[in-house]
């Protein structure tokens, strides 16, 4: 079974930030995992390209919209290939494809009778491209999020009628096993129990949209538009759009990861809109949290911004990734700060895990010609070096598909703190100018440099090019599948040892 994996279609309003990366990075990450576990993984990226606040943009920078999403499309495409991003689908929602789906799916719902006229009035966020409930006086509002002034709108739209279906979208949202974490779970359900209403999927008089067949002056709502992007990605540029087909590309999504501000959409929305549309529903929702920067809310206004590719230029991908995928429990909320970024990478990758490798295998090459030494079969099965990394692999390989990078990373983390720790223990370069003690000494470096071996394997997901080079050193190649690979004994003794480099360099 295909497991499919979807980032948000990010909006392109704006060059990549350091959030959109964080959530890339994430899937990643899981997407590697998955295809090392002998999966067949759809990774789908993308960018969502309609909206007033895209033409308004474009407007102000004198472009077209066009060309404003061409332009920001292409930031995205290179900041993935800068980070090692390794999607197999990415789609634009100005896509040919996308559209002929997008009108495919409105006949499919209006055939089961769930679209019709009326009036919207209310306080519209260009910003959030939505209506603001509660608010209902024509005195001048803010929004919450943007903290820019609401718009008042009243005008004819297409609804779509998801009252419909509260019951179905009560009994999904309550089941154990679709949103994650739990607490988005409650939140989502709270909201469900107020009542479900229907809301517009049509705007008028505004030209940047997919058009409404049959409506004059009507684009579809971006939100209508944008969630049906999972669909269109499915297929490639110059295969027919058939939604008959689907489930052949690889839909329904196995896990749609995206942020908690747009969790609604997606766990209400989004399911309505493909149960009127007779379609499979996803099987899981992860809304993770909002990244800060040295405590304070990121934003162009405030001028508290990182960007990700300035980032990359200093620090590079390794670093990066270790340090958001490792510091920031995936789910929360997150705190960038340079200080600890730089402590952790110097501290995990360089003194621990770089480390590591560098004395052990510069101990191995001097005492053992230059080659990995034999193992002593009758007393390494229960080493506590291979015990520790049997238990390593155990607790990652559970983590990971939780998404839990944390506890993923921190257990390579304490395998390498181990192994360390034993060899300052035994000391290896006092044994071994004792008579009779060359097997021992064997036998112990031969333990530590398998356990690097599992570390780098481990690694490859969160941090694939620091992986590469650990097992490069130890003469391994990452193999395309782990079903052989993560068991002890896998280095084989009297093979060459490369000479040890440093596998990244220390920040200062």
């Amino acid at each position: 079974m295909t497991f499919t994996l979807t980032t948000p279609l990010y909006y392109v309003n704006d060059k990549p930030h350091l959030g959109s990366t964080y959530t890339t990075i994430a899937c990643d990450a899981l997407a590697r995992f998955m295809r090392l576990q002998g999966e067949d993984v759809i990774f789908i990226t993308g960018v969502d390209e309609h909206g007033q606040k895209i033409q308004r943009t474009a407007e102000s920078n004198n472009v077209s919209p066009q060309e404003h999403c061409d332009q920001t499309s292409i930031k995205y495409l290179d900041l993935w290939k800068l980070y090692q991003i390794r999607y197999d689908k990415f789609i634009r929602t100005t896509s040919q494809k996308h559209t002929n789906l997008v009108h495919q799916i409105y006949e499919r719902v209006k055939q089961s009778d769930d679209i019709y006229m009326s009036r919207q009035k209310g306080w519209y966020c260009v910003g959030c491209e939505e209506y603001k409930d509660g608010i209902d006086t024509k005195d001048t509002k803010q929004c919450p999020i943007h903290k820019r002034d609401l718009e008042w709108r009243d005008e004819e739209n297409l609804f779509f009628r998801l009252s419909k279906y509260q019951t179905q979208i009560e009994e999904l949202v309550n089941t154990d096993n679709f949103i994650y974490p739990r607490a988005r779970q409650n939140e989502i359900i709270n909201f469900v129990n107020k009542g479900l209403k229907d809301f517009s999927i049509s705007r008028i008089n505004l030209t940047w949209g997919i058009p409404v067949p049959d409506h004059k002056d009507h684009t579809f709502y971006v939100w209508f538009d944008a969630l049906l992007g999972y669909l269109s990605a499915l297929y490639n540029k110059d295969e027919e759009i058939c939604i008959n087909s689907i489930e052949q590309f690889g839909w329904p999504a196995s896990l749609h990861v995206i942020g908690k501000d747009i969790l609604r959409f997606h766990a209400i929305y989004w399911p309505a809109i493909l149960l009127s549309a007779n379609l499979p529903l996803p099987s899981k929702l992860f809304g993770h949290g909002f990244l800060t920067l040295e405590g304070e809310k990121m934003g162009k206004s405030t001028g508290n911004t990182i960007d990700p590719i300035d980032l990359f230029s200093n620090y590079g991908n390794d670093a990066i990734r270790w340090y958001l995928l490792k510091d920031i429990k995936f789910g929360s909320d997150g705190d960038f700060q340079h200080k600890r970024f730089i402590d952790i990478i110097n501290n995990d990758l360089s003194n621990t895990i770089g480390n590591l490798l560098n004395r052990t295998s510069s101990m191995t090459r001097k005492w053992f010609n230059n080659k990995i030494p034999k193992e002593i079969t009758q007393t390494s099965n229960s080493h506590p070096i291979r015990s520790k990394a049997e238990d390593t692999i155990s607790t990652y390989l559970e983590a990971i598909p939780e998404l839990n990078f944390q506890l993923a990373a921190q257990s390579i983390l304490e395998l390498a703190t181990f192994s360390n720790i034993h060899l300052n223990e035994i000391a290896p370069w006092k044994l071994i100018k004792q008579p009779g003690n060359e097997e021992n000494v064997a036998l112990e470096l031969y333990s530590v440099l398998e356990a690097i071996r599992i570390v780098g394997m481990l690694l490859n997901p969160l941090v694939p090019e620091l992986s590469n080079r650990i097992l490069s050193q130890l003469g391994e190649v990452n193999p395309k599948q782990w079903s052989n690979y993560l068991v002890w004994g896998i280095l084989k003794p009297g093979s060459d040892l490369p000479e040890p480099n440093p596998v990244i360099p220390k920040i200062e």
